[in-house]
């Protein structure tokens, strides 16, 4: 039996994601950074400490109630995790509302761009406001008095709420001295001051505010002593047991119900709240003074991501760019399939087009020849083009087969409605499989052609990709695609889409490796044989680019591979749970982090292997999950020409980067790489080499 790796080898996982939060959050103090942009790093902070919260640390608080005591890799039960990460997080916290109340607001208002509390509203603006309320607000708004007749209300996950302080007798004589206030749903959180009463630039309100100033006027004759904004965060994992359910779909659409009144976990409330309102909010969730947070600001700071779109103010954000198209794709009238026909297609996103992977669907839904579409579903959007373009090739008559993952986390919804959409159409919808999310980014076309001798034959093509079927966050996400008729990938994706949707054991594939199956042991077998090359003399090298590092056996097998001298680079944006740089374990391990304009999403893997340069892309991180509990693809970039494209672009600049880039050290903390003269961007490299001129 395989002895249990030392926990001090790995670093925990939780303080890895927060690690790299403080890493985001340094974008939003960066100088260099445009102002409105700054702004929006701010805000992705707020979002993924919420879901942190929602997963993470209700996933510890679920741990220490059950009196789980099984620790994680590094050693550390969940008690003494939570108790690290609480701190860590009431830190971040503190730090984000400084940096906006202190920094960011005040370089706002010098650029013209204000949020206007109450006291600073003019005669005009006070007016405005409450014609608003008046207008707007009041008919919509609820005040719901607490008493036996009105218990207090259920409250929504992460939703903007008010608990007021009264004194007084209504009409009806109860006194109960406290009410709840629900602000709606449907208004806006932040709300833009026209310019006959702004003036000059931008001037914006919160809804809080308005409420605040009004809140009298839903408690008619009665003294209000205060008015707090509050939010609570609650437990937001769903938990379907897939091994009873019979149908998945209807069991998610149940647990969905729920999840916005799962177990709360966090009690956000404003700094002035009363001692009083505290301690009742508290006991109403049924909380502890660890998991209250006082903030100075608005309780929900993410709703600032509406600034910039609302703001016209081009130099206060980064520069615009068009992605490019590679040469063999130069003009509108190409036609997809002569191209194929002759090479291989690697598309680099977001400095690159996302077009062509949507005309490749396209144009197969309207194209005579194409008789069979099938494609992976895990995030798209509710507002897909793609989707569209299926939902019409089923129409068509095509043979449509879409695998939809359907639990793919805060998007378990919008799959649920594309695939309702798609089996009205008559698609073929399937769920994956049972205990495993289908993770893998793969699109197959089956077309009727004629050879040159004049027989018909069925052809293959197939889209596979490093990221999701979303041209929203193509723009936003780094991300490498191949589309290819090479029939040895073909017949593997269609090998995988046949695990997918039927029954059987799992063949062999020629060049992909598939998770749960293979992945995990062919990486295991690179790594090792680069081990035995340098324990030979010969060169080695592993350079790995991924969003996760956490799987210990492959953690244990770089160690070794480090100890043996082969030199390894890791680009790991994300949590990294191994201890880089240390003499005797790994001291030949190199751990980076880019946190630029671009979100790094590209997984790839590659292998000096004696001068073969063995290059692959994957959807997999190196994590557990994706080694064991998911459906993931990695495929070798067989094109040498191609090949070299993915170390140039993918690789080499993210290894010279001196400006985005930070370094790791044994105990999981970070510093930005020494930069010297101007330094040295990746993505503005990549952007430079690849965007479309402007």
């Amino acid at each position: 039996m395989k002895r249990s790796p030392p926990h001090a080898h790995f670093l925990n996982r939780e303080l890895g994601i927060l690690e790299f939060n403080r890493r985001v959050l340094a974008q939003a103090e960066d100088e260099t950074v445009p102002l409105l942009e700054r702004l929006t790093f701010l805000c992705i902070v707020s979002s993924n400490l919420d879901e942190f919260v929602e997963i993470r640390v209700a996933g510890l608080k679920e741990q220490i109630k059950l009196d789980l005591h099984e620790p994680g890799p590094d050693g550390k039960g969940a008690a003494e995790v939570y108790a690290l990460v609480i701190g860590e997080v009431r830190e971040l916290v503190a730090a984000q509302y400084k940096l906006l109340n202190k920094v960011l607001l005040p370089q706002l208002a010098a650029q013209g761009i204000h949020f206007r509390r109450r006291s600073d509203w003019n005669p005009a603006q006070r007016q405005w406001v409450r014609d608003y309320f008046f207008r707007e607000l009041l008919p919509v708004l609820t005040p719901i008095g607490l008493d036996p007749a009105h218990p207090f209300p259920k409250v929504l996950n992460k939703s903007l709420n008010f608990v007021v302080e009264l004194e007084g007798r209504d009409a009806f004589g109860r006194n109960s001295g406290a009410a709840i206030v629900q602000a709606p749903r449907a208004l806006p959180r932040l709300i833009r001051l026209p310019p006959e009463v702004s003036g000059p630039g931008y001037e914006f309100v919160f809804l809080s505010s308005i409420l605040h100033g009004h809140v009298g006027e839903l408690f008619s004759g009665m003294s209000v002593l205060g008015c707090y904004q509050f939010r609570v965060t609650r437990n937001s994992d769903l938990f379907v047991d897939e091994e009873e359910v019979t149908n998945m779909r209807i069991a998610l659409q149940g647990e969905l119900l729920h999840r916005h009144f799962g177990d709360a976990v966090r009690l956000e409330i404003a700094e002035n709240c009363s001692e009083k309102m505290t301690e009742f909010l508290l006991g109403q969730f049924s909380l502890e003074a660890d998991d209250l947070h006082r903030v100075e600001g608005p309780v929900n700071l993410y709703r600032l991501r509406e600034v910039p779109e609302q703001v016209e103010r081009p130099d206060l954000k980064y520069p615009p760019f068009q992605p490019g198209l590679p040469p063999e794709l130069g003009t509108v009238t190409t036609d997809l399939f002569e191209v194929l026909a002759r090479q291989d297609i690697l598309l680099h996103h977001p400095y690159q087009s996302f077009t062509p992977v949507i005309n490749f669907i396209r144009t197969a839904a309207t194209d005579p020849l194409v008789i069979a579409i099938k494609q992976t579903v895990y995030r798209t959007g509710t507002d897909s083009e793609l989707m569209e373009i299926l939902i019409d090739a089923a129409r068509r008559g095509k043979e449509v087969t879409v695998v939809v993952e359907l639990m793919a986390r805060f998007d378990e919804e919008a799959n649920l409605n594309w695939a309702a959409r798609l089996e009205e159409v008559g698609a073929h919808v399937i769920y994956g499989v049972v205990g495993h999310k289908t993770h893998a980014k793969m699109a197959l076309i089956v077309r009727r052609e004629q050879r040159e001798d004049g027989v018909t034959v069925l052809k293959r093509y197939v889209h596979l990709a490093t990221g999701n079927y979303h041209p929203r966050t193509a723009r936003l996400y780094t991300d490498f695609g191949l589309i290819t008729a090479n029939e040895e990938f073909c017949a593997d994706a269609s090998d995988v889409f046949q695990q997918l949707t039927g029954l059987g054991r799992a063949g062999k594939l020629r060049h992909v490796w598939q998770s749960p199956f293979s992945l995990h042991r062919r990486v295991v077998a690179a790594i090792r044989n680069e081990a035995r090359l340098a324990a030979e003399g010969k060169p080695a090298h592993i350079i790995a680019k991924m969003n996760a590092l956490l799987e210990p056996i492959i953690i244990e097998e770089l160690y070794a591979a480090s100890q043996a001298g082969v030199k390894i680079d890791l680009i790991v944006r994300g949590v990294c749970g191994l201890r880089p740089g240390i003499e005797g374990l790994s001291q030949n391990i190199r751990v980076r982090s880019i946190v630029g304009r671009f979100l790094e999403h590209t997984r790839i893997f590659h292998f000096q292997n004696e001068g073969a340069e063995d290059t692959y892309l994957a959807s997999a991180d190196w994590m557990d999950r994706n080694f064991f509990r998911r459906i993931e693809l990695c495929f070798p970039v067989l094109d040498p020409v191609l090949k070299r494209r993915v170390i140039r672009e993918g690789l080499q600049p993210y290894l010279a980067d001196s400006c985005q880039a930070w370094e790791m050290d044994g105990e999981g903390a970070y510093a930005r790489a020494k930069r010297r003269g101007k330094g040295h961007s990746a993505q503005d490299e990549l952007l430079h080499l690849l965007a479309a001129p402007t």
